[in-house]
């Protein structure tokens, strides 16, 4: 891996004690760290874009007793009609 030298401006100092003191206790280098929550802030990014990530969900039986539940769920959120 190519390493870099990086200089970043306007990060909030709370924030980057607090992530300093998680890097440190994980045994990690500030750039292993830095990173690894740049892959993972990239990796959630893609995921909110990808319209497909609904078609992943899989529908699934409540139960005998969930039969009105939509119906349910509108009159709480939209009152009776």
């Amino acid at each position: 891996m190519k390493k870099n030298l990086i200089t970043v401006r306007d990060v909030d100092e709370k924030i980057l004690r607090n992530f300093r003191v998680r890097a440190i206790q994980r045994k990690m280098k500030m750039g292993e760290a830095l990173t690894d929550a740049m892959k993972q802030w990239v990796k959630e990014a893609e995921q909110e874009a990808d319209p497909k990530i609904l078609l992943k969900v899989k529908p699934f039986d409540w139960g005998r007793d969930a039969r009105n539940t939509s119906k349910e769920i509108d009159k709480i959120l939209y009152g009776s009609q």
